[in-house]
């Protein structure tokens, strides 16, 4: 089993072929997906993709979806949280985090607020025993700081994922610390990639989930330039695919197929431990 985890089986990218795209992952071998949300608006659509799926989903709101998450989306997860807390499949709370590259949301009053965000939220997955899926762009360190500040607080968040991790080798270090593991996907397929491949390559065996980021990041073999898009080329990734990343991160590690998919599928179970309780469900 190959354990996709995350893959946003939700967005409206799926909508013409969403049972396909399930059936193709499950014929590739990917038994499971989890599916994050992104903000309180789609926290049914991710539970309900999780359900056709037979996986997980989180519930959370992204970092780029802040300003579209209604008023008060704290007190929306907290709701969630509370009325869904019981269901096996609700494994994280995620996708939440800081990114700290986008332009238009490097002003001040965005970066307070979007750490503001954060905290919260950090703070009711604590609350809840719930592990959590993070959102990383440029923003290691400050996510790391909010879980420090919990952990010493006596309220730790009990571990979860770097989603796309993209950042130094020290603070790859400081979350496999903190009890979290590290997504990797098609970003890790590209050459080019050189920080990403050095990070898959040498991080403990222990330390590595693999994820597809679906309908996003997709592989090398699914890449489209800009002047192919504009042409009509579409570049979707599916979960699917998941298999084949599989195969660049076993050939980067020095390791088999099947070894790979073996760590993996454990470091996500450990990472994510309610995944267990879904072998009996699916």
């Amino acid at each position: 089993m190959w354990i996709d985890t995350h893959c946003h089986l939700d967005a409206p990218e799926f909508d013409v072929d969403r049972s396909d795209v399930i059936a193709r992952a499950r014929a590739a071998g990917v038994t499971l997906q989890v599916v994050p949300a992104v903000m309180p608006s789609t926290f049914e659509s991710a539970r309900q993709a999780a359900l056709d799926a037979q996986g997980a989903y989180a519930l959370g709101t992204h970092p780029l979806y802040a300003h579209r998450a209604g008023r008060d989306p704290v007190a929306a997860l907290a709701a969630a949280l509370q009325q869904h807390g019981a269901d096996p499949r609700l494994v994280a709370v995620g996708e939440i985090g800081l990114d700290h590259f986008v332009p238009e949301l490097q002003d001040p009053a965005s970066r307070r607020a979007q750490e503001g965000l954060y905290a919260a939220q950090l703070a009711l997955a604590a609350e809840h025993g719930l592990p959590v899926i993070l959102h990383v762009r440029r923003s290691a360190d400050l996510l790391l700081k909010h879980l420090r500040r919990l952990r010493d607080a006596g309220r730790p968040v009990p571990g979860g994922i770097a989603h796309a991790f993209n950042g130094s080798a020290q603070q790859a270090q400081a979350f496999v610390e903190l009890g979290f593991c590290l997504g990797f996907g098609g970003a890790m397929t590209f050459d080019r990639a050189l920080q990403i491949r050095r990070l898959a390559a040498s991080l403990p065996d222990h330390a590595l989930v693999l994820e597809t980021d679906a309908p996003d990041i997709p592989p090398h073999w699914l890449y489209r330039t800009a002047a192919e898009r504009a042409a009509g080329a579409v570049s979707r990734n599916e979960p699917a695919e998941l298999p084949a990343i599989g195969a660049v991160l076993a050939g980067l590690r020095g390791g088999s197929i099947e070894q790979t998919r073996a760590r993996t599928t454990h470091n996500a179970l450990t990472a994510l431990p309610r995944l267990r309780g879904l072998g009996v469900l699916l």
